[in-house]
């Protein structure tokens, strides 16, 4: 069992390595600039994100279709990612998981633009399935490399979105109080259950209060952290900044980290936290019920604005900011984040470990959307009834297990489901420049599609 870990381990390894970076990078930059960065209508996009369309096409609302990704998206990652980021890379890590989250709204716009134009509509009840496996079907008459997408799709929704966040949420409780995994474990199962076997709309429903609720609270209390270290704000701006960009890291209790080392840990970091390119969200995207796909897509790409560009960048500055305080804390520590929230007396470490239960359930909420969504494109409606059942097992095993495998399998298969979404994003960009030419830039953002979707039996 060890030999096959440190296999899967090594395969993750090479798999994140600056062939995929690069890839991830490359593919943000060059969508901004072919699509004229839309990243800059991010204020419309925001506006419209909390603006229901009304259309029969469709099983969720826009705003509920992007809580439900953003509940996917916005995870663990975004704590326990920024500190290993930070630690490994020294704090020039933080500018570049911003930038990657900047750059990377290019994208995540490009995906949901893809899942809406092709996607298709079940002839039995009428809910909309969508995603990269369709768009490589439909769009580049590639159905095998669909296939391989839905089959990574499927087993990393048993790492990534489910084991792994049962793992935290049953470790971090058991740590600070006491309440041992099994508990915990049957806990997260029952409620888990009783929210999935509603589908997208139970799943998008609780995702809508509850989305909002776990990110406001977790971001006033770094805006509590970060008002306590006032006076060093605008030192830690200036750390993370020259870092990015200096052969050292600047002092103020970091360890030394050349540019590519920060490079590499912040873009990774930043790519794992807000999955743009990985194809997970747009398979949340296709079920809105939206005016036309641009409209969608500009819905779409906040989800990377508020995980990274906002979320990350926070717990970046807070973290920051603590180490370089007189008496800082330990850059180098593995309990970096736990340090930094105790700098708020008494209710930091309530406010973290909420920020860590919450964003860890969310997630593991959206993901098992996406799981379905990809089974039921390899077996049909019936074979999500078996991935249900195996998915809420899959919670408590999680929850009271030594899952060290299942971390490196996560990490495999997310580098996996990116590969074929990368090739639809890239091969359909003239589609993408097209579509976004006619609704975005001729200014029939607000009018309805004439498309029909198509209907299909299976």
């Amino acid at each position: 069992m060890q030999t096959l870990s440190d296999i899967i381990a090594s395969i993750a390894s090479f798999l994140w390595g600056w062939p995929l970076i690069i890839l991830l990078l490359g593919t943000h930059i060059y969508l901004t600039v072919r699509l004229r960065f839309p990243q800059l209508k991010i204020f419309k996009a925001i506006r419209l994100s909390v603006t229901k369309d009304k259309t029969e096409h469709g099983d969720v609302s826009q705003f509920g279709a992007l809580a439900t990704a953003l509940a996917a998206t916005i995870g663990t990652g975004n704590i326990v990612g920024v500190a290993t980021a930070i630690t490994l890379g020294g704090p020039g890590a933080v500018l570049w998981c911003w930038l990657t989250g900047v750059f990377g709204m290019a994208t995540k716009y490009s995906e949901a633009l893809l899942a809406v134009k092709y996607r298709v509509k079940i002839k039995k009840d009428g809910h909309i399935l969508g995603g990269p496996m369709y768009a490589l079907e439909r769009g580049l008459k590639a159905k095998w490399l669909g296939v391989l997408f839905a089959v990574f799709a499927v087993v990393a929704s048993f790492g990534i979105g489910n084991m792994v966040q049962s793992n935290a949420i049953s470790m971090l409780l058991d740590e600070n109080l006491h309440i041992p995994p099994v508990a915990s474990g049957i806990v997260i199962t029952i409620l888990t259950a009783l929210v999935v076997l509603f589908g997208i709309k139970g799943i998008s429903k609780v995702c809508t209060w509850l989305v909002p609720f776990m990110a406001l609270f977790y971001i006033i209390g770094c805006i509590v952290i970060l008002c306590i270290n006032f006076e060093y704000l605008g030192e830690t701006i200036r750390v993370i900044v020259t870092s990015a960009f200096s052969p050292q890291a600047a002092g103020g209790g970091f360890v030394g980290s050349t540019i590519m080392t920060a490079c590499r840990f912040g873009i990774a970091r930043g790519l794992f936290s807000n999955e743009s390119g990985l194809g997970s969200a747009p398979i949340a995207a296709a079920a809105a019920q939206t005016r036309n796909p641009v409209r969608q897509a500009l819905v779409s790409s906040t989800g990377t604005f508020w995980d990274t560009v906002v979320v990350c960048a926070m717990t970046g500055l807070v973290l920051v900011s603590c180490v370089i305080a007189p008496n800082g804390i330990d850059s180098a520590s593995e309990t970096l984040t736990s340090q930094a929230f105790g700098v708020i007396p008494v209710v930091g470490p309530i406010i973290l470990s909420v920020g860590i239960v919450t964003f860890a359930f969310s997630t593991i909420l959206g993901w098992s959307y996406y799981g379905e969504r990809c089974i039921e494109y390899l077996g049909g409606r019936k074979a999500t009834i078996v991935y249900r059942i195996l998915f809420i097992i899959g919670i408590f095993v999680g929850a009271v297990a030594n899952i060290s495998i299942v971390w490196n399998l996560a990490d495999m298969m997310n580098a996996l489901m990116a590969i074929p979404n990368l090739i639809s994003l890239l091969l359909l960009s003239g589609v993408l420049v097209r579509e976004t030419r006619y609704w975005l830039w001729e200014k029939r953002l607000d009018e309805y599609s004439k498309d029909d979707i198509p209907v299909i039996d299976k």
